[in-house]
């Protein structure tokens, strides 16, 4: 990875005048830590949310993580940031235009742009066999909650198309809300050579009509495009103690991420302040990653130059996406926000921590059924802690419907839906220790 493999540790008083300038949570909270509270965990999502569009190594990114080493500082942790690069775009323009209808596009990263004029070729249905030379692609998936660019289904198709001549491709993400799905991607792979772009499948119609007329279409992406640096978060509560306790959550993503990464980060922060009151025999490793839509750059960062060894290691406690967003029912008129939790959640623990996990998790939709850590069952940045050899692990992963979209706002997440996971987490590490 070049210069993204470096391990740089910067002191915690960098970017000190965004953490001091937001107000502090972790003391804010009752001086008696017990159960989560709803109110409390509620003002941590509407501060994260706050932030806006959480890209890695962007303004929103960095200054959350920034906010969150006030807060634990503020608890009595010694905090770090190991330093990495990753690619980014600043869009300035990205739209699709066929006839008279003009409509956004979200540039799929890595990105590759156009002329700031664009691109004016036939549009063509990518389903259609034969010769796609000198032609944009309509690649229209099928139905699924889309996570990563690495799935075959799209991979795949973007291959043929390029493989069949086309200039550039335009991906309707097709899934549950109509809206652009954001897909991760490796940074190490080479990327598509040339432009692509999500389509929300609520514009599509018009496109795909036009696709198969073969009208000419004009794709523009204009953007400013490179690396730039991205920091994990690493805060270190150090006991003396022979082993550490590790708990990590991804921070970054494409939008928002309010739902996404905002229930996991609200969890994390409640486990750090409840853990450094109860001084358990172990140390205290919190950890809140960067370059997660680079399929895990932040976490392989993580595990690669910092993590305590397995030996080291009592327990590893991973917070993944969609930890307690909400539910909607689809209706008539469009989706309704339901005051239950999307059951599109996994849980996973390593065999002797299955039991008391599906304890503490009983009666959470979902989270009933607790699977196996391995690489077939655990998700996200676990996947890797398993096959580094921690013998301990629990970890939850999820795809909400509001998913990687520009829409996964406050609507989607409440202090209400996230208290019981922190009940939980909390009790199932209490157990553990």
């Amino acid at each position: 990875m070049g210069a993204s493999r470096r391990d740089l540790l910067v002191g915690a008083g960098v970017l000190v005048a965004g953490a001091a300038g937001a107000a502090s949570v972790a003391k804010a909270a009752p001086a008696v830590v017990a159960k989560p509270d709803p109110a409390w965990l509620q003002a941590v999502l509407e501060r994260f949310a706050g932030f806006g569009v959480k890209a890695s190594g962007g303004p929103g990114d960095t200054a959350s993580g920034a906010w969150l080493e006030g807060e634990l500082a503020s608890l009595g942790y010694r905090s770090e940031r190991q330093a990495f690069e990753v690619p980014y775009a600043e869009v300035r323009k990205a739209t699709l235009a066929v006839g008279g209808k003009v409509v956004s596009v979200f540039p799929q990263a890595i990105v590759r742009t156009t002329d700031p004029a664009g691109l004016t070729l036939p549009l063509k249905a990518a389903s259609v066999g034969g010769s796609l030379d000198g032609a944009i692609a309509l690649v229209v998936l099928p139905f699924r909650r889309w996570v990563s660019l690495a799935e075959p289904a799209a991979s795949n198709a973007l291959k043929d198309a390029f493989d069949r001549g086309a200039e550039a491709a335009v991906l309707v993400t097709t899934g549950p809300t109509g809206e652009a799905i954001g897909l991760n991607v490796s940074p190490s792979k080479p990327a598509f050579p040339k432009p692509v772009v999500i389509l929300a499948p609520k514009d599509a119609e018009p496109f795909v009509t036009a696709a198969k007329a073969g009208e000419s279409a004009t794709l523009t992406v204009d953007a400013e495009v490179g690396r730039r640096p991205a920091y994990n978060l690493i805060a270190r509560l150090d006991r003396g103690a022979a082993k550490t306790l590790i708990v990590t959550t991804p921070r970054s993503g494409w939008f928002t991420c309010a739902a996404e990464r905002g229930a996991g980060v609200a969890v994390w922060l409640w486990l750090a302040r409840a853990l450094a009151a109860a001084k358990p025999g172990v140390n205290l490793e919190f950890v809140a990653t960067s370059g997660h839509e680079y399929i895990y750059l932040g976490g392989e960062q993580y595990l690669e130059h910092h993590a305590p060894k397995p030996a080291d290691t009592h327990l590893w406690v991973h917070i993944g996406a969609s930890a307690a967003a909400r539910d909607w029912h689809e209706l008539p008129g469009g989706l309704r926000p339901l005051p239950s939790a999307d059951s599109q959640r996994v849980l996973t623990a390593t065999p002797d921590l299955i039991a008391r996990t599906k304890a503490a998790f009983a009666g959470l939709n979902g989270l009933e059924a607790v699977y196996e850590a391995n690489r077939a069952n655990a998700g996200g940045e676990l996947v890797n802690v398993i096959e580094a050899g921690y013998a301990r692990a629990i970890g939850l992963y999820g795809g909400h419907r509001y998913f990687h979209t520009a829409q996964d706002d406050l609507r989607c997440v409440s202090g209400d839906l996230v208290a019981p996971v922190a009940a939980a987490f909390q009790s199932v590490i209490a157990a553990s220790l």
